[in-house]
């Protein structure tokens, strides 16, 4: 018997329409676009805007370009998964609403956490899934309102992160083709250099952490950069010399977009040269879940058939992996 792979077949993706630009975030805090640019490599990021708006807004949209590009009805889908660090709400899960919303009623749903990572993480378990046989069509979405959770007077953290969602449709397939291998890991040490302190059940949300502001995200970035550098490129590098593959069969580097030196650092330990790294930094900035995704998005048409992929992510918590795919269509 043929191995049952999971192919992805679609790609949806959606930002909002509003653009923070670096000029105007100039008039918010003291920062600058040359500093900016030079630190990070974004020029602009996309805001949802609005009252009662939250991230199953971004999944909706993304999830709806999918459904139809492809002409599915969406009763046919078994499972959505939503990775996600923003949801709507701590229950029921953004995953939830998103299915009900898009008529996904034959369908299952759950939300998954892994910051950064939160894609890499849901594509390996929705193709998990596909590959058992027990299901022929999952949804997997990477998105966050990041907006929702940034303070705004700290320039450290608010002129990087941006708003979007995407989202891939995952189906069996016997081909060479699918989701060929993934290598994912975690460290709870890195807790203390990336994390939003309250809102959680340790800390939840009162009239202190709220003035205290410590409902925003906190990150120390020289410590963060040190562990995203070693661990995406080294996870990385490693899951393609397991898999036997040099450099040039490589079509395309599809990396998290938190910093575009973390990006080339990644792709130098590979020897991949720029022209095969995917890259959107500068107009969206990090959408953490959503910047994977978003990527597959904006790329779709470049990609062939055969293709080899390296997805890889480092995020929160911390979370890291990488992932190929064999691109199916």
């Amino acid at each position: 018997m043929s191995k049952i792979r999971a192919a992805i077949t679609g790609i949806g993706g959606y930002v909002p329409d509003y653009v923070l630009t670096n000029a105007e975030l100039e008039t918010m805090v003291e920062t600058s676009d040359e500093w900016i640019t030079s630190r990070t490599g974004i020029k602009e990021r996309r805001i949802l805007k609005g009252e009662n708006k939250g991230v199953s807004v971004l999944g909706i949209e993304a999830v709806k370009d999918l459904l139809s590009k492809k002409q599915i009805d969406p009763k046919e889908i078994d499972l959505v998964i939503f990775a996600t660090v923003t949801a709507d709400m701590t229950f029921p899960a953004t995953a939830n609403i998103v299915a009900t919303a898009i008529g996904a009623t034959n369908a299952f749903s759950f939300d998954m956490s892994a910051a950064c990572s939160g894609f890499i993480y849901a594509l390996a378990t929705g193709a998990s899934y596909i590959q058992s046989g027990m299901y022929k069509k999952v949804i997997v979405i990477g998105g966050d309102k990041m907006s929702s959770i940034l303070d705004y007077t700290d320039r450290t953290t608010c002129i990087i992160f941006g708003d979007g969602a995407g989202c891939a449709l995952l189906e069996p397939t016997t081909e060479d083709v699918g989701v060929m291998d993934s290598i994912l890991r975690s460290d709870g040490g890195g807790e203390s250099y990336l994390h939003m302190k309250a809102g959680g059940s340790r800390l939840p949300a009162s009239h202190d952490t709220v003035d205290k502001r410590l409902h925003y995200v906190y990150q120390e970035g020289a410590a963060v950069f040190k562990f995203a550098v070693t661990n995406m490129a080294d996870t990385s590098a490693l899951l393609v010399e397991r898999n036997k593959l040099k450099p040039e069969d490589i079509a395309w580097l599809v990396p998290h977009q938190a910093n575009k030196r973390i990006i080339d650092a990644t792709a130098n330990r590979m020897g991949v040269t720029e022209d095969k790294v995917m890259m959107n930094i500068e107009r969206y900035g990090n959408t953490t879940a959503g910047t994977i995704p978003l990527l597959l998005w904006d790329y779709e048409k470049k990609l062939k058939k055969g293709d080899n992929l390296i997805l890889a992510a480092f995020g929160g918590g911390f979370t890291w992996g990488a992932v190929w795919v064999k691109w199916a269509y």
